[in-house]
Formats: C-alpha cells, structure tokens, sequence
C-alpha cells in the first residue's frame, strides 16, 4: 500500500513539473510570437500541442503562425484543432481557416465557415463579396485557361519574387545564399534578407543570367519590389526602416518597411531617399507607377486602412513633391490584404488579396481604374493562382508576356518567379435576364420567345421562357442590346438596354399586353387597355391629353361594336370629405361620358355615376396610415360592360 501511495506522489509530481514545464515552454512560444519570431514559435508550439495539450490561445497562435507563413495546410490542421474545442472564437478564425481550408481542396467546407463568418460579421466586406459570388469558383474556371507558365529560370532554393520591368532587364528580390557566412537572416523566415538582383531579357522576355544589383541600394536588411521610370533614371523601392546606418522602429521596437526612392547619377544609384509620406508606424511597400508616371501606388496599413493592408495612390508633383495618399477606396479594399499592385497602359489594376473570393491564400486578381476608384474586380483564374500564395504579377501589354511570382507546389524554393503568355484576354462576364409577364394581370407567360439582338439589330440569339417565365443571355459588358419578347395572342414588344461595364448579372423583365381581349357583360373593358384611371387635374373634371388617349381606346371599341353599352364609375381615395370625394368623382364620370357622347357615341350607350370613396379596394379609409401606392388603388376609373 505504501509502494502505491508512493508511486501515486511520485506520478502527480512529475506531472506537475512537467505541466510547469510545458506553461514555461508556452510563455516561451509567445513571446516569440509577439516578436515576430514565427518559425521558432511554431517549434514550441508544435512540440507542446503534439504531446496532447490543448489550449484555444496555442491552437490560435500554433495556426496563425502557419497562417501567415503561407503553410495553409498545417495552418488547418491547427485550425480545426481550434474549432473541435468548440470555444468562441473571433470571427476573423473562420475566415482565416476557411482560406486555409481551400488551400487543401475542402472547398464545400470552406464554404460552410465562409457562411459562418458571414452570420457573424454581417458588414465585413469578404464576407459580402463571397454571399453576391457564391458562384466564384464558376467565375474563376470561365478565367482560366489563359495563360502557358513556366519556371522563369532565374529562381534558386530561396526565396525569390516581387519582379519588376527594367529597361531590358528583370529587377527582382531574392534571399538566395551569396556564400557570405554574415549574411543576416530574418527570424520571421528563417531565411537570408532579400537584396535586389536582375538579368538580361530577350526579345522574348527570357532572363539571362542573374548578377546582383547595384550595391548602393542593397543594405543588410530586405530589399524588394522595385518600381523603374520608363527612362531608367528613378527608381522606387521597398527596403526596411534603414537608411545611412541607422534603423528606425515604432512603439513596439519593431523595424517595419518602407518605400524609398533613389535615382541614377553617373551610372550610380545615389539620393536614396525615404517618401515623405513614410513613417516609423506603419508600413508602405510595393510602389508602382502610372504610365504617365504622375501616379504612385502602393500597399499600406497606414491609419485609415480598411483591412490588414490597403492599396493607396499618391500623385507625385512636378516639383518633386507628392500630394496626400488616398486610399483606393472598399471596392477594391477588403478586411483582409491587398496588395503588390501592378498598372498597365489599358487602365488596370493587377494585385494581389486573399479578401476576394479565391482559391486559398493571396490570390491575384485584376480590376478597371475608372474617376471613382476601381470597378470590374475578377480573379485572373487558376492559371495563374494556386491554393497557395501568388502575387506580384506583372505584364507587357503588347507582348501579352510578364511574371508573377508564388509559393505554389513544386517549386525551387519557399517563393519562386514563374514566365507566362497570356493567350487570351479576360473578358468582362455578364448576364441578362428578365421574366416575361402579362402586362394587366402579372401572369408569368412561359413559352416565350425572346430574342437578343445587339445595336445593329443583328440577332445574337434566341430562347424559350421556362415554367417561371423566366430568360437568360450570357452578353458582353458595355454593349448595348435589343430583347425582343413574342408570344401568340399578345403584342410583340422590345426593350433596349446597355449592359454595365463590370461583372455581374443584368435584370431586363418585360411585360406584354394582350392583342386580343375577350370581354363579356359585367367585365371591364378598361382592363383590356390597362386602363386604370382616367387622369384629371387636381380637384377638376375637365379631360386631360393623357386621359383623352385612354379614351380614344374606349372609343374605338365602342364604334366596332355598335350596340354595346358601358357604365362608367368613377373613385377617389379616402382623403378629403366624404361628400366632397362623392361630388368629385360624379363630376368626372360626367366629364367622361361628355367626351365619349361628343365624339359621336349615343347617350343612351352611356350611364355612369361617382361613388367617391365607397367603394374602397383595400383598408385605406380615413385615419388609415396608408402609402400614396395604396391610395391609389383606390383611385380608379371602370368601364363596366353592360350589354354587347
């Protein structure tokens, strides 16, 4: 008994040791996390989580670190640990795992958390573009298909991307090993910081071989995304807060990056210069340029920011000097990361986000820069974006050749530099449809025929309505059509419409009237016109033009068929008194019956009194809250058939 007494201490001993142990080993992990010591985190946390602990806190922290290293597979895997506590968590968990989930091909059940996170932030912008697109993946196969890649030949075992267009040459950013054992590398990584490095292009835009960039503007600390002037004399970079041997760090002790700028002197890179615009409290990268270069855009999660970072212009003044940035606004901007933008000379707007339905991580997608901002936002298609990481395109608009860079599977390193040909242009994708109905009952007419013709009445096209009435056209954005709906026993009737210039679906419904109307006594022959009031001047009885038009339809009728006869009753809405309403609306159904009888109608034809507000149709009598809609129904004008 005394053994097992023993034995039972000596157990809960060494496991209270060894749970303080684990407790040091988190607090250890943590801290490395708020450093932005990712990688050695990870190993804490994995070595902990693995033997069996579980924590919401680790879990989180364990899968963020994945997360934002671009591991979305094991990002999940943490992820779904998280979520089988059944813990509450932030909604922000279910976007992040539902990227991570994509990533890993469980679309459906990335799906299913995209519409939890939706529920839960209501106004969050993801969640709006992915419930209006839940058709994307549909939207991402119509763009793919494009593009022939292939491995740029430049890459090495390291990390190496963000390409930039150099006279003749590609500019890029590597942490490729340069033999030198000092070489720094980055704790968050594990790798080597980036310099610039660059090679020759042929005509084909095939790099040659790759040699460093010049020496003033690499530092020890990252390089990256370079942006060149078309003369080659200016450039603009991305490097961390460093410059003239010093390093600059916000609140927290953190050296974040900026855009810095330099220019060529006697075939020097000097001047190299901050962007007033810079500060040691948050971060600006990726610049890129207008094709007048009047314009400067860049990536931010400067104070205003929707999201994790923004994608911001600046114009930059003749004097040299820049104007205020600006953000480009939440058409483009999501709750999560824009950014790496790219401009080309036919008014888009390359870059890359994982706010934007995609396929997992930072997709690249491509938008129209309009006056108001960015318009027409697609995902370039699964040719160029992976579940992983892809980012930093570029491209030559006459060639149809550029680069982009990504992590994707089967590369050489972490991020590797991939050549394509764009073989075909993405088009803007819309959709016009419509519903075809009965013009005076609202009836849904199936059977249908309506056809699309475009601005010169060429047909483009032709359908039957469904069960529902309903009618679809796959049409061109921008371009302007004819629909035409036809049907036996109504009139022919077309409807022109000029299609948005962006993605997205156009309502066209059409509504026919009747060519022929049977009719018999006790009917209203106004219904056969879609006559429901006869218009009068406020407070009066005298005809109107307006009225006078329906009029001439009742007229019509009445001389094909000589001896029907018509009562003619006419209502007003409860406003008003009663006795006044009851005067109004007799004076009117005189007025109505003069002009028929002037017009050559017989008297005898015609009878017809005013019921003022009798006779109301709905609830609105007086003290009713009623809407000027449901007053008038009640303002009417019959034609009752009396005799045929």
């Amino acid at each position: 008994m005394k053994k097992i007494i023993l034995l039972y201490i000596t157990i809960i001993s060494a496991f209270s040791i060894n749970s303080y142990s684990q407790q040091k080993k988190i607090a250890s992990g943590d801290k490395k996390y708020d450093d932005y010591a990712y990688i050695d985190a990870i190993k804490t946390y994995e070595r902990v989580a693995e033997k069996g602990y579980k924590s919401a806190d680790m879990f989180k922290k364990l899968a963020n670190s994945f997360y934002f290293n671009s591991e979305f597979d094991k990002a999940a895997k943490w992820y779904g640990e998280l979520f089988a506590m059944n813990t509450e968590v932030e909604p922000e968990y279910y976007y992040r795992y539902a990227q991570s989930l994509k990533s890993t091909g469980e679309t459906a059940k990335a799906n299913q958390m995209l519409d939890l996170f939706n529920q839960k932030v209501k106004i969050d912008t993801r969640g709006k573009l992915y419930e209006s697109n839940k058709n994307y993946l549909d939207l991402i196969k119509a763009n793919s298909g494009r593009y022939n890649i292939e491995n740029a030949g430049i890459n090495s075992k390291y990390s190496d991307y963000g390409p930039a267009f150099y006279l003749n040459k590609i500019v890029f950013a590597s942490a490729r090993d340069t033999g030198n054992f000092n070489q720094r590398k980055h704790k968050w990584t594990g790798e080597h910081f980036t310099n610039l490095y660059q090679a020759d292009m042929d005509e084909n835009l095939n790099p040659g071989t790759v040699k460093k960039f010049e020496s003033k503007i690499n530092s020890k600390f990252h390089e990256s995304t370079p942006v060149f002037t078309k003369d080659g004399r200016t450039v603009y970079f991305t490097r961390n807060n460093y410059i003239e041997g010093k390093k600059g760090k916000d609140e927290n002790k953190t050296t974040l990056i900026k855009i810095y700028k330099a220019t060529l002197e006697n075939n020097q890179w000097s001047n190299i210069t901050e962007l007033p615009f810079d500060s040691d409290s948050y971060s600006t990268a990726h610049p890129a340029l207008s094709p007048d270069e009047k314009t400067l855009y860049f990536a931010s999660d400067m104070p205003g920011t929707i999201g994790q970072s923004d994608i911001y212009k600046v114009s930059i003044n003749g004097n040299g000097g820049y104007g205020s940035p600006e953000n480009l606004g939440a058409t483009i901007n999501t709750e999560g990361k824009e950014t790496f933008p790219f401009i080309t000379d036919e008014n888009e707007i390359y870059f890359a986000s994982d706010g934007h339905p995609g396929l997992g991580g930072l997709d690249v997608f491509v938008g129209a820069i309009t006056k108001n901002g960015v318009s027409n936002i697609q995902n370039v298609g699964a040719d160029i974006n992976s579940p992983n990481d892809d980012f930093a395109y570029i491209i030559d608009t006459k060639s149809r050749r550029g680069f982009f860079s990504s992590n994707k599977e089967g590369g050489q390193g972490s991020d590797d530099i991939y050549k394509f040909l764009e073989t075909r242009k993405l088009k803007c994708i819309q959709e016009l449809s419509g519903v075809i109905t009965d013009a005076v009952t609202g009836a849904i007419l199936s059977g249908a025929k309506v056809s699309l013709y475009d601005d010169q009445m060429i047909l483009k096209g032709s359908t039957i309505t469904d069960q529902k009435g309903f009618y679809i056209f796959p049409v061109e954005c921008g371009k302007f059509y004819n629909v035409r709906a036809e049907k036996s026993d109504y009139t022919t009737r077309e409807a022109g419409i000029t299609i948005a210039s962006e993605n997205g679906k156009t309502y066209l419904p059409i509504a026919l009237d009747k060519s022929g109307c049977q009719v018999t006594i006790g009917d209203d022959l106004g219904k056969c016109f879609g006559i429901s009031m006869i218009y009068f001047d406020l407070d009066k009885s005298n005809i109107r033009a307006e009225a006078a038009l329906d009029l001439e339809k009742i007229l019509d009728v009445l001389k094909q068929y000589p001896t029907m006869k018509l009562d003619i009753r006419s209502h007003t809405d409860s406003r008003q008194t009663h006795t006044y309403n009851e005067q109004l609306s007799e004076r009117r159904a005189k007025s109505t019956i003069q002009w028929l009888v002037k017009n050559g109608i017989a008297p005898n034809r015609l009878t017809g009194k005013g019921y003022g507000e009798t006779e109301l149709i709905n609830g609105c009598s007086d003290g009713v809250d009623c809407t000027e809609e449901q007053h008038q129904m009640n303002r009417r004008s019959q034609f009752i058939i009396m005799a045929l």
